[in-house]
């Protein structure tokens, strides 16, 4: 998972913020330390294993094989205590951060009215600031458009992906500029263009089909082989 990790461009906290499983945890994952318990483990492998494209099965069968010895299963219910107590504590917590800011919105509400403002309360909540939209959200159909009319642009490569199933990508373009990062679904097929050369990794090779410059590449690999490709203008010649 480390070199899988690496391969994909990603730090420990990239990968954690995708997954949303603590850093600390994914660190001692990738020393072979899988004291958190074979429960947490197990759950913990797999969301890392499929969001980096790789086979979530495979992965873990070879975690039975390398921890037959030491794997200490932990009783669900044990876990099901403690994450309900954790849980219980969270919402406290939240309840009260809510509990504080209704507050705020009320005595500004009220300031205005008595300021004689002329506002509505409604007005007053809907200018609180609303957290943007993951920047990293692409709208795929105008990225495909923009793609093939660049495709008539000499020194252009273009590279049509397919999924088969779902697949981790990254594309960059010859500067290393990040031009897609993230999980194909199945059956969605993208197209990407740059200048000159394009460097393409999959998290599952055996997953997609690759067009490049127009000529059908078929499937690049096998089945959970994660594989780095290297496209130029011109002709699907790759290295």
């Amino acid at each position: 998972m480390a070199e899988a990790r690496e391969r994909a461009g990603l730090t420990v906290r990239q990968l954690s913020e995708r997954t949303r499983v603590r850093e600390s945890v994914i660190e001692r994952f990738e020393r072979d330390d899988f004291s958190v318990g074979d429960f947490y483990a197990r759950g913990h492998i797999r969301t890392i294993a499929s969001d980096l494209g790789l086979d979530a099965d495979e992965i873990l069968r070879q975690y039975e094989q390398e921890n037959a010895d030491i794997a200490s299963p932990v009783k669900a219910s044990a876990v099901f205590r403690r994450d309900v107590s954790e849980r219980a504590r969270w919402a406290t917590g939240w309840t009260k951060a809510a509990a504080v800011a209704l507050a705020i919105v009320a005595v500004v509400v009220i300031a205005r009215m008595l300021g004689g403002s002329g506002e509505k309360a409604g007005t007053t909540a809907a200018q609180l600031p609303v957290t943007a939209p993951h920047q990293h959200a692409r709208n795929e159909k105008g990225h495909e458009k923009k793609t093939l009319e660049e495709a008539l642009a000499p020194g252009t490569v273009v590279v049509k992906v397919t999924a088969r199933k779902p697949s981790y990508i990254n594309v960059r373009d010859a500067k290393g500029k990040e031009i897609f990062q993230g999980t194909l679904p199945e059956g969605r097929t993208s197209t990407y263009s740059a200048k000159d050369r394009m460097r393409v990794t999959i998290g599952d090779a055996g997953a997609v089909r690759l067009e490049v410059n127009g000529k059908d590449l078929g499937t690049p690999g096998k089945d959970g082989q994660m594989i780095r490709r290297t496209f130029e203008a011109g002709g699907p010649s790759l290295r």
